[in-house]
């Protein structure tokens, strides 16, 4: 696939022009955004998502449409793991409820722009070393295998080098300043805590690239789709923060569908590694083959976690009302009243 250079910088450009715009509206008027808000902003961003795709898939062909998609899905989807990472970042970093917008909005444009040299990197290194397909395979089934084997541990946050660096180095307040990044105490130049949780996000989610890039080269190994995938699936997870934060706790199979999605791809990074150095035996993976496992994967898991949490939370009602009885009050006379719990059914005699 032959990317024109103009095609590069009108795709930069657009992506530039939409997050301009997006900060524009956060500054204008921070908040904690509605359901309904969240709902139509993230449906943009999947439309905008879509309509690329199907533009890569009529100039392109359908090779690249499918890769295109199959990246964006696979992206997206372990991208909505990251935010049960950025809850914890925000709670970690008591950030106020109507500036957790531009904190998401500034640490996803730092996160892209890491990405971009981390996809830079790995375009090159593939290019120049061919068995770099066997590590980046081996890398996702070893992930995969950690997914499930701590799936059932709680997540915490843990600070990185990098943010342990900057709150050392660089002197900040305890306390916020508004939106402020920066602000003056006794003539000192300090920082406030919303540029190091900015940076804790941005950071934080390059952590998550490690294996998220590897994926989405084991489905496509043109850089322009896989900047694309990613630039798209940043762009949409400030408004999915806010739209399925309250869902994330019921997501309860979703690390062990993204464990499942990244062994796929590790195997078939390794098997189109060795079909390419003429291993008769390995097979070559369609895209749709791919598409469908991870659609399939996600929709199945999504499915079950959504019925366990609505069957944890009839467990939980039943016990709950189990060990609460109700009491009827009777009285006799002057004797002091007596509380007796209620029975149901026919009485025994």
């Amino acid at each position: 696939m032959s990317v024109p250079f103009w095609v590069w910088a009108a795709t930069i450009g657009a992506f530039l022009a939409v997050l301009a715009f997006d900060f524009y509206l956060v500054a204008r008027n921070p908040r904690d955004p509605s359901m309904r808000e969240s709902t139509i902003w993230v449906s943009c961003y999947v439309a905008l998502a879509v309509l690329f795709g199907l533009g890569v898939l009529a100039f392109a062909g359908p090779q690249y449409g499918g890769e295109f998609f199959a990246g964006w899905i696979t992206e997206y989807s372990l991208s909505v793991d990251n935010l049960f990472i950025f809850v914890l970042i925000m709670s970690r970093f008591a950030v106020p409820r109507e500036y957790r917008q531009k904190v998401l909005l500034i640490g996803i444009v730092l996160a892209l722009i890491l990405r971009g040299v981390f996809i830079a990197l790995g375009a090159e290194a593939i290019a120049r070393f061919d068995w770099m397909f066997y590590l980046f395979g081996a890398f996702l089934i070893y992930t995969a295998w950690k997914l499930i084997r701590h799936s059932e541990e709680e997540e915490e946050f843990n600070e990185n080098r990098v943010l342990r660096t900057v709150r050392k180095l660089v002197p900040s307040t305890k306390e916020y300043h508004g939106a402020a990044l920066t602000v003056r105490v006794d003539g000192r130049k300090l920082v406030t805590p919303m540029l190091i949780v900015m940076v804790a996000i941005g950071t934080t989610d390059l952590l998550f690239a490690v294996d998220s890039i590897p994926a989405i080269f084991g489905l496509t190994q043109e850089p322009y789709l896989v900047f694309t995938a990613n630039a798209f699936a940043l762009m949409g997870l400030r408004q999915l923060f806010f739209l399925i934060g309250g869902l994330l706790d019921r997501l309860v199979y979703l690390s062990k569908g993204l464990a499942i999605i990244l062994a796929f791809i590790g195997f078939k990074l390794i098997f189109e590694a060795l079909h390419h150095h003429g291993v008769a035996w390995a097979p070559e993976i369609p895209i749709l083959a791919s598409l469908g496992v991870i659609v399939g994967t996600l929709a199945i898991t999504t499915v079950a976690s959504l019925a366990k949490s609505r069957k944890d939370d009839a467990a939980a009602a039943a016990a709950a009302a189990g060990t609460t009885p109700a009491t009827t009050t009777v009285e006799k006379g002057d004797d002091p009243v007596e509380e007796v719990p209620e029975t149901s059914g026919k009485s025994a005699g």
